[in-house]
Order: C-alpha cells, then sequence, then structure tokens
C-alpha cells in the first residue's frame, strides 16, 4: 500500500476543553461522528499566539526514557525558547494522567501532541482521536522512507490519511562478540572470503558454531533467544512467508501464520531450541541476556536497539573486573560488540546443511513517531511543535541522548550514537526487511496463541516423553503447520467470534 502525498488534511475536531469535563461521553460520540475531511482550515493559516497573560500551553507526552535521559527538556526548552514572543509554551503531559487519550481526551484532559509505538497511536485512528496531519506543511515528511509513511497512513472511506510523524525504527537486531571468535575464524568461518565471519551472514553457519563452542564447554553457547517470544520470533515465520493479516495487515478475515512456507520457519525454531538450553522456552534467556552476552556464556543474542547502551556498560564492566581502566573499557566494549539484521536463513528450512540457497530474514519491528489529538486547541501551535521534535536538529538530538535510529533519512546519515545499529535498521526498512507491527482493530488477539505456539515448538526438544515435531526421521512438518493452523484458527476466533 502506497501512501498516497495529501497537499492539505482537517482536522478531525477541535475540543471545547472548557465543557469537555461536564460531556466526555458525549464528546466521544461527536467525534467518533465527525467526518475526517472536515475542518480542514483548522490547519490554515499562521500559528496560534498566546498573550503574556494568557500563554498557549501545549501538553507534550513523552515516554519515561526520554524524560530520564533529559532529552524532554532539552526538547521543551528548546521549542519554549524559539515561540517565546508567540507565547507558545510546551510542557510535559505527564505520562501517567494522560496515556489513554481515547478515554481522556474528550474531556479536556489529553495531550495536544503524543509521542507513541506506531501500533498504538495508528489505533487511536478509528475513534478519529488523532488527525490526519497535512503533508505539505510537514517539513520532515520528504525524508522519510516509504515503509515509514505507509505505516501512518491510514485507508478511511476509499481515501488514504497520514496520522503521524515516524521518528525512529525499532526492530530486533543481532549482536554478537567480536572478541569471542576464533583466531582462525577468517581461515575457517569466511568461506566467501569477504572479511564478515559467516555466522553474522548465515544462520546455519550460526547454529554449528555454537554448537561447536557448547561441546567445547557445556557453559558456552552460541545464538541464544527466548523463542517464546512473538516480537522477537515472527520473523522466522515471516521469511517463509508467513503474515499476520491480510491485504497489507488490514484484513482481520485473513491469517496467514500458516501461509506459504511458514511451517519451515516453525521447524527453525526447533532447531534452534535445541541448540540452546531450556532458557529459551521462557523468558529465561531474556532475563540473563545482558549479563550472559558479558560474560562470555552467549556469543551472540537478538536484542533491541534500546537495549544497546546496556549491553556496552555490561560488558565494560566485566573488561574492568579484569583489568581494564574504565575509559579503556568502554571503548573495547564499543569496538567487540558488532551488530548486524538477524542472519539469513536456508530456504530448504535445514540448519544442518551445508550448502544451499540462503534468503533475507525478516523481522518484526515498528516505528515510533509524532501525532496530535483530535481535541488540541490549538491545532497549528501544536504542528509547529511536531515540525520541531521531528526537525533534523531534534531528532539528531534524539539520537545522541537515547541513541535512536532515526527514521529520517538525512539523519539517519548522520547520526553519531549506535551509527552502525542505525545504519542497519535504516537498510533493513529500505529492503523491506521489517515487518511492521499491526495497528488494526482486533491485532491484540495475535500474542497469546502465537506465545503459546512457539512456547510448545521451544519445548519439543526438551521433551522427555514423546515429542511432538521431531521424528526418527527429521522434523514432522505435518503436525508444525497443524499448529500454525491451529493459531490462526485461533487469533481468528479471538477476533470475531469471541466478539
Amino acid at each position: 500500500m502506497k501512501a498516497r502525498k495529501l497537499t492539505a488534511i482537517m482536522l478531525c475536531g477541535v475540543a471545547a476543553l472548557s465543557c469537555a469535563a461536564c460531556n466526555g461521553g458525549g464528546l466521544r460520540e461527536k467525534y467518533a461522528e465527525e467526518s475526517l475531511a472536515a475542518l480542514y482550515e483548522k490547519f490554515e493559516g499562521d500559528v496560534e499566539t498566546g498573550t503574556a497573560d494568557k500563554p498557549i500551553v501545549l501538553h507534550v507526552l513523552e515516554n519515561d526514557t526520554a524524560k530520564q535521559s533529559g532529552y524532554l527538556k532539552v526538547l521543551l526548552d528548546g521549542f519554549n525558547k524559539k515561540y517565546k514572543d508567540k507565547h507558545i509554551v510546551a510542557v510535559d503531559a505527564n505520562q501517567d494522567q494522560y496515556s489513554d487519550l481515547a478515554e481522556n481526551g474528550p474531556y479536556g484532559y489529553g495531550p495536544d501532541v503524543l509521542y507513541q509505538a506506531n501500533d498504538v497511536l495508528m489505533k487511536y485512528c478509528e475513534g478519529k482521536h488523532i488527525t490526519p496531519l497535512p503533508t505539505d506543511k510537514l517539513d520532515a515528511y520528504d525524508q522519510l522512507p516509504e515503509l515509514v509513511k505507509n505505516t501512518y497512513t491510514y485507508d478511511y472511506s476509499n481515501s488514504s490519511y497520514f496520522m503521524g510523524i515516524g521518528v525512529n525504527v525499532q526492530a530486533p537486531m543481532l549482536y554478537y562478540r567480536k572478541d569471542l571468535l576464533p583466531d582462525d575464524w577468517r581461515d575457517k568461518w569466511d568461506d566467501n572470503k569477504n572479511g564478515i565471519p559467516d555466522m553474522q551472514e548465515d544462520m546455519r553457519a550460526m547454529w554449528r558454531f555454537g554448537k561447536q563452542r557448547n561441546a567445547a564447554n557445556k557453559d558456552q553457547y552460541g545464538f541464544m533467544q527466548s523463542l517464546f517470544d512473538p516480537y522477537f520470533s515472527c520473523g522466522y515465520l515471516f521469511t517463509y512467508g508467513a503474515y499476520l493479516f491480510g491485504d497489507g495487515g488490514t484484513d482481520t478475515e485473513d491469517i496467514g501464520c500458516s501461509a506459504n512456507d511458514a511451517k519451515l520457519g516453525a521447524g527453525l525454531i526447533v532447531q534452534l531450541a535445541e541448540s540452546m538450553n531450556s532458557g529459551c522456552i521462557d523468558d529465561g534467556i531474556t532475563v540473563a541476556r545482558e549479563s550472559e552476552f558479558a560474560s562470555g556464556a552467549y556469543f551472540a543474542v537478538n536484542n533491541t536497539q534500546d537495549m544497546y547502551g546496556t549491553m556496552i556498560d555490561e560488558l565494560a564492566k566485566a573488561y574492568v573486573k579484569k583489568g581494564m581502566t574504565a575509559a579503556d573499557a568502554k571503548i573495547a566494549a564499543q569496538e567487540n560488540i558488532v551488530s548486524s539484521p538477524v542472519p539469513a536463513l536456508p530456504k530448504s528450512g535445514r540448519l544442518d546443511e551445508t550448502e544451499g540457497e540462503l534468503i533475507d530474514s525478516i523481522v518484526m519491528g515498528g516505528i515510533n513517531g509524532y501525532a496530535i489529538s483530535s481535541y488540541t486547541e490549538y491545532p497549528r501551535a501544536a504542528l509547529a511543535f511536531l515540525n520541531y521534535a521531528t526537525s533534523y536538529e531534534m531528532v539528531l538530538k534524539r539520537n545522541e541522548y537515547l541513541g535512536i535510529a532515526p527514521a529520517r533519512a538525512d539523519c539517519n546519515e548522520d547520526c553519531t550514537v549506535q551509527a552502525e545499529v542505525a545504519h542497519s535498521l535504516f537498510q533493513m526498512v529500505q529492503d523491506e526487511r521489517i515487518s511492521i507491527m499491526p495497528t488494526v482493530s482486533g491485532a491484540d488477539a495475535i500474542w497469546t496463541p502465537l506465545k503459546t505456539a512457539f512456547t510448545d515448538l521451544a519445548t519439543d526438544p526438551y521433551r522427555k516423553d514423546k515429542k511432538l515435531y521431531i521424528t526418527a526421521d527429521g522434523l514432522d512438518y505435518n503436525a508444525l503447520e497443524k499448529l500454525l493452523q491451529s493459531v490462526d484458527e485461533n487469533i481468528y476466533n479471538k477476533i470475531h467470534s469471541l466478539g
């Protein structure tokens, strides 16, 4: 689905905040009935101006990480200085008090501008709680890749509306320890002689290396992951043609967890579990991930880029314990942690083969961004804040403080913190190797059935009695396909049969 650039789009509705507290329910009904194409003129004209006695106050909802890092203060102070002469003041909306826009917005308590993950923001579209944005007035729009634009595009009554500005990309990445590579890896673990370890490029090589490492020391492993977690494991199904919902993630009548060759991805999960330990069945590996990675017990892990800083800190601590200075330990940790996309997977689905075609891995991911509440009294001032917060300078500042992977092409190219991670994620966006978390109504129904199925798959190598998917002749792909078909049925029933 391609986003169609809109030269001007309306505001869903402007809350009469002075009356909101007495008629929240009525206002919810009023805005739900409002046409998305109505009140477009609210974005036309100059930015609203307050007075010294009565300044315009914009409530901005940000996440706790932005507060704790100091970034939110920098953002608010910078905007307030720029718009001081117009008497516009942006303040922290208070995460706890204003987190539910659908519930609090009609009463006059919601934020004017909010930052969230795409699956949270886009759920507000159905109730018209966030407003479509005029793309010709968005400074960042032309710097966004198509996948990011599509993520925040909402189709309604045969028209497409742009609902939010993507700020940063999030998705699982592979992280491994360069200093744990064998001394002879260039001779034995770089078949194509491109200077990149085979384990980084080929999951079969990673699997073999992990087995070899564990055979030499039962407390050491190769690639480790809590396989029960759908966010991290859905990609194994996606790589072989599975999908969550049809029609670009919008058709909940079409559930595709078992589609195409998804059973090969399910079998791959079983094989990966066999090379790990029983911590892969639940969150055991996730809980120990950073510390065991730092200790050297885990050679490689699957992690999101927001945990990169923690991984650096943990490894630096381990180096200090071995006698390094804190400064040298930090430098060494940054040099020795390598990030890359999840390795390519065998087209056959078999990790025990040494040759054969590889296919690029696909992972589940998301795009965090900003949106404007439909209930704001000051749409043009809110738009000014949105443009300031998503400007080149402030997105780079967000990277500096938070280490995010910018969604803007220019910022991604110029960022300095976790640049390698950011560049890898941006390339995955360009290559369409990220499947964005669904945002349609009913999307919450996917998690429990998938988690149950992935737990079942990861458990199979550890079953003492008869195994469900492993036979003397190899994997039982008929049983694997039936499991995924039951996932499709369970998701469908949770959305439709059970309302």
